[in-house]
């Protein structure tokens, strides 16, 4: 899994970033992309990227400002022309429907594959034989939400030792084992596949959360993930502006992902006023409250380790 960063400024586009757009892609998982909010120009910066528009499966708009949508009808337009017949389910706060419709249909356009806008409130939104995906409230002046992707663990390695130790030979009954509980051989013993693998692989515990004021509850519901994703659009001496703003303070993200007790904490979301010489300040900042802290930039990609 990598996280690709498409947009990583805050309110409006500026020379050095583009406005919101993250990309969770996921080719050797499930063979498909899932992208998280669409900012204006996102298909732009796409252009620039490997990113292939017909492999996005699901899109997560976190809420409905322009800087987190006004890229999604050019995005689910242009699809149809690049090869997407897939279809497309596009989560996101009350009122997406309603945009997406409007927009679409008053450009005339016409997609050439099945789009399902699904409303979402907190709680889980789905759940498959990989992942389980909730949303979480946040607080942003209008409705707002962050997604939290928990992977779920994977069969644990075959141990050739052991079967060889029991007179298997390898083979294609090997793979035969692994796929079933239990497995019955010519011989007629049966070998239970618990008894002839390594431990489990534990998955990975993803969170992307949208615009939102610090909420220090939401250690709880983040706590242990592996990524953290937190706007961070005021430095760390802006405590009431960011109050005022529905924002945070990279201080703000820094806190919430020590006391998470997360592994590493990304921050996007960041004011223009901060560039150059600024930005490294304001991840030292945040550094000296959680280390594990990098503030992306535009095509910042980052690869999500498996926990061993």
């Amino acid at each position: 899994m990598e996280l690709f960063f498409l947009g990583t400024g805050s309110g409006v586009p500026s020379k050095e970033r583009n406005v919101s757009s993250l990309v969770l892609r996921m080719l050797e998982e499930r063979g498909t992309t899932w992208v998280f909010d669409c900012g204006e120009g996102t298909q732009h910066q796409i252009l620039k990227t490997s990113i292939r528009p017909r492999r996005i499966e699901v899109i997560f708009i976190t809420h409905l400002h322009g800087d987190h949508i006004y890229g999604l009808p050019g995005l689910l337009s242009s699809r149809s022309f690049q090869g997407g017949e897939t279809p497309v389910t596009v989560y996101g706060p009350r009122g997406l429907k309603e945009y997406i419709d409007i927009s679409l249909r008053l450009s005339g356009t016409h997609l050439r594959y099945p789009l399902y806008v699904e409303e979402v409130e907190e709680g889980l939104l789905f759940e498959d034989d990989q992942f389980i995906v909730e949303a979480i409230a946040l607080r942003h002046g209008l409705e707002s939400y962050g997604y939290i992707l928990k992977e779920k663990d994977k069969i644990g390695e075959l141990q050739p030792e052991k079967l060889k130790a029991l007179g298997i030979n390898p083979g294609p009954v090997y793979q035969k084992i692994k796929s079933q509980p239990q497995t019955q051989l010519s011989d007629g013993r049966v070998i239970h596949r618990d008894e002839v693998i390594g431990p489990p692989k534990k998955g990975r515990k993803i969170a992307i959360l949208g615009d939102t004021r610090y909420i220090p509850e939401l250690k709880k519901p983040l706590q242990g993930a592996d990524i953290l994703v937190h706007e961070a659009t005021f430095g760390g001496n802006e405590t009431q502006m960011a109050h005022d703003y529905y924002h945070s303070t990279i201080k703000q993200a820094a806190t919430l992902a020590k006391d998470a007790g997360v592994k590493e904490l990304l921050l996007t979301h960041i004011s223009s006023r901060y560039q150059g010489e600024a930005i490294k300040q304001l991840e030292a900042e945040a550094q000296e409250v959680f280390k594990n802290t990098t503030i992306a930039y535009d095509f910042f990609q980052y690869q999500i380790q498996r926990n061993s």
